[in-house]
């Protein structure tokens, strides 16, 4: 269900083209291989996947940055790569998109964040992960706050994209939460249990389950208002937004108020990048002027498009406008 009429739900998504959002984190480059299996190798008693097919994408951070430009919004990255081929793969990625990229600073140090996913008939066999989880140090990390600095004016919000890959230091968090506040713009964050608790302040905190689950040591109880309110108030936000899988997501507000989504997906194929999908909206629609609930329920329907398709994908305000046009009210 919606509680926004169509013509507020037109207003925000068409103003998303006249905002900018910095998106700040982790970038990755996801990487996909599939073929069919016709054997069993002689080696070892594993598959023998014939690839008859490679391509790359943005992950990560980029995945956030990407999903906002497909909203029709501007948007810059900060964030880090290795001096590598994939990291140059990666710049080319995003500048494709239109995504300013002025902030990615090489790291001589630490290889890019590549994730290499092996399929076959749809049904992933192996996942090979490449990446170096150590925080950035010295000048990567003096280079990676003078970035953004420079690149907030003019933003009218900042992403907090956390993968715990070691962009998102005490250092880089702390100068990005002084930045926003001192910008008078909102602060979203998507979080990992690293730093979980470092955010106070941010105007939407965006936990999924296991994350927050981890982080309190203990389990979620997102239909018990007064449980959420302490929550928020312990993580020092505005408004905490907790997603819930197939279960929807649950809002508590800056004004103590419990906002309970039900899922709006009608069918689920792969929950793959499905957070990333959720944070670039509530960002593009507050940046438009949305409350933290109007944000929401256009994040629940974004996500809905999302997990209905397969593989990491974007989603775009004429998806979101069908998707909610077809649900029941």
């Amino acid at each position: 269900m919606s509680d926004l009429a169509p013509a507020r739900i037109d207003e925000l998504l068409e103003r998303a083209s006249g905002v900018r959002i910095l998106v700040v984190g982790d970038l990755m480059l996801d990487r996909y291989v599939s073929g069919r299996v016709d054997r069993v190798s002689p080696e070892a008693p594993v598959p023998v996947v014939l690839v008859e097919d490679e391509r790359t994408a943005l992950g990560g951070a980029g995945n956030v940055a990407a999903n906002i430009t497909a909203l029709g919004a501007e948007c810059a990255v900060v964030g880090c790569t290795g001096a590598d081929v994939e990291g140059e793969q990666l710049r080319s990625a995003l500048e494709a998109r239109g995504i300013d990229a002025s902030g990615v600073v090489r790291a001589a140090d630490r290889p890019t964040t590549v994730k290499t996913r092996v399929h076959t008939k749809h049904q992933q066999i192996v996942r090979l992960d490449r990446e170096a989880e150590h925080d950035v140090e010295g000048d990567v990390a003096a280079s990676l706050v003078k970035s953004l600095h420079e690149l907030v004016n003019g933003s009218d919000a900042v992403v907090v994209q956390d993968y715990n890959k070691g962009v998102l230091t005490q250092e880089v968090v702390a100068a990005t939460t002084v930045a926003a506040e001192r910008a008078g713009i909102p602060l979203i964050v998507d979080p990992k249990r690293r730093g979980f608790f470092g955010y106070a302040g941010a105007t939407v905190f965006k936990p999924n389950t296991r994350e927050l689950e981890d982080a309190l040591g203990d389990f979620v109880h997102p239909d018990d208002e007064g449980w959420m309110e302490g929550v928020r108030v312990r993580l020092g936000c505005k408004n905490l937004l907790v997603t819930l899988g197939g279960e929807g997501m649950a809002l508590q507000t800056a004004e103590g108020q419990l906002v309970r989504l039900p899922t709006a997906a009608q069918g689920v194929y792969d929950v793959s990048g499905a957070g990333d999908t959720v944070v670039a909206t509530v960002a593009v629609a507050m940046a438009s002027g949305a409350s933290a609930t109007e944000a929401a329920i256009l994040a629940n329907h974004a996500a809905a498009v999302e997990v209905g398709r397969p593989g990491v994908q974007t989603v775009t305000p004429e998806e979101i406008r069908a998707h909610i046009g077809a649900w029941p009210e």
